[in-house]
């Protein structure tokens, strides 16, 4: 034991320097008075385990290993599925999805049921449907680690990576006692963020929103118009399985669709206050919005300003509750830090965190029958609307 301790003390010496610069410089990053209030003692705690860890432990590890660990496990510690610590190249690829739309993936869409990741939609000529996943799968694993609770972005982001890697997915499938073990190469994927048509004999116009990036408000504006030339008269906005995205884009879609005034409040845990608001030119046409238990976030918001200024009838089954903001911080190295900074609140100020949006119509979608339930709703909504609004037009 004598011999350990020399070399536990010889080593402290040269850390004792470090010690106290982490020490000065958490003291400035925090606050003075908030550092007298912390207990220094489980400061002192976390440098002497890493000063052991690097003088007795049997093997030898890298500095930069162990620094990375405890930035990650004191994200981890907030208990906050939606604060992420990401390495280099998990967050270069995040950086990649928000600019270009595609990337290395599977070609799957998942949300959340039963606190599972499950596939709700397998595209065609993908690797996915090509390695047999199919629609309701429950992801358990992902390269070997447990993903139940984990929340749709990350989940999202861990199954993306360069084209032509591996990706091995464990799942549990209806009438299967085993989960299920596949090894997926990952393919090129792009995602059309908007994708729109006008339904067939009506003048309905329909836009799928897939996400929410850089490209989705101008392919918006660009949408509108192409509808509205081939005779658009009312519009059904598909935001089922929307897991949100980019706060920016959303506020600039949504600007098309409600009246002045708010859209979103931002409320920090400072007290301040920050509104993002629309102005007096919007779509004034009939308009109907589907929503499902998939609809999170960013769909969300969008959704919320429809519903509180009433510019549209709601469609579909309550939204997921994700009334949360999260700013994506470029760290050394790299790296980065998705952090939970704030909470949104729709324009008349209701927090729909873990509570979400009630429809207007409530239509679930029954797996035993054919078709889409909710989408047919929404037609038969809309034929009506737009018969009121011509007969309207003929009084005047």
């Amino acid at each position: 034991m004598s011999g350990l301790n020399k070399r536990f003390n010889k080593f402290n010496k040269k850390v004792l320097w470090l010690t106290v610069l982490v020490f000065i410089s958490f003291a400035f990053y925090v606050g003075t008075e908030k550092i007298i209030g912390t207990n220094y003692k489980q400061l002192g705690n976390l440098l002497t385990v890493f000063n052991l860890i690097r003088t007795l432990y049997i093997e030898e590890i890298d500095t930069s290993t162990l620094v990375e660990g405890a930035t990650r496990g004191m994200v981890n510690a907030l208990g906050d599925p939606y604060s992420v610590y990401m390495d280099k190249e998990t967050f270069e690829r995040l950086k990649e999805d928000h600019i270009q739309g595609s990337f290395g993936g599977l070609g799957i869409l998942i949300g959340v049921k039963n606190n599972f990741l499950t596939v709700v939609r397998v595209d065609e000529d993908t690797p996915a449907q090509k390695a047999g996943v199919r629609i309701s799968d429950q992801i358990i694993e992902i390269d070997g680690h447990d993903v139940q609770g984990i929340d749709l972005k990350t989940a999202t982001e861990f199954m993306r990576g360069p084209v032509g890697t591996q990706i091995e997915l464990s799942v549990l499938r209806e009438g299967n006692h085993e989960p299920i073990q596949f090894k997926i190469t990952r393919g090129k994927i792009t995602i059309p963020t908007v994708e729109s048509k006008m339904l067939s004999d009506s003048q309905i116009g329909y836009i799928r929103i897939s996400n929410f990036n850089e490209q989705t408000p101008g392919k918006m504006l660009q949408t509108l118009a192409d509808l509205r030339d081939q005779g658009m008269r009312g519009l059904i906005l598909d935001l089922r399985d929307n897991p949100g995205g980019e706060l920016d884009a959303v506020v600039r879609v949504a600007d098309n669709f409600v009246p002045q005034g708010p859209i979103v409040y931002i409320d920090y845990p400072s007290g301040g206050e920050e509104v993002k608001e629309a102005d007096n030119e919007f779509l004034q046409l009939p308009l109907v919005v589907l929503i499902n238990e998939n609809s999170a976030s960013a769909a969300e918001i969008l959704a919320g300003a429809i519903l509180d200024t009433e510019t549209g009838i709601l469609v579909g089954t309550t939204t997921f509750g994700k009334g949360l903001v999260q700013s994506i911080i470029s760290l050394n190295n790299g790296a980065g830090l998705k952090l939970t900074t704030a909470r949104y609140l729709t324009p008349d100020k209701k927090d729909i965190n873990k509570k979400g949006i009630q429809p207007d119509v409530v239509v679930k979608n029954r797996d035993n029958l054919p078709g889409d339930e909710q989408l047919d709703r929404a037609v038969q909504l809309m034929k009506r609307e737009i018969l009121d609004n011509t007969q309207k037009e003929g009084q005047n």
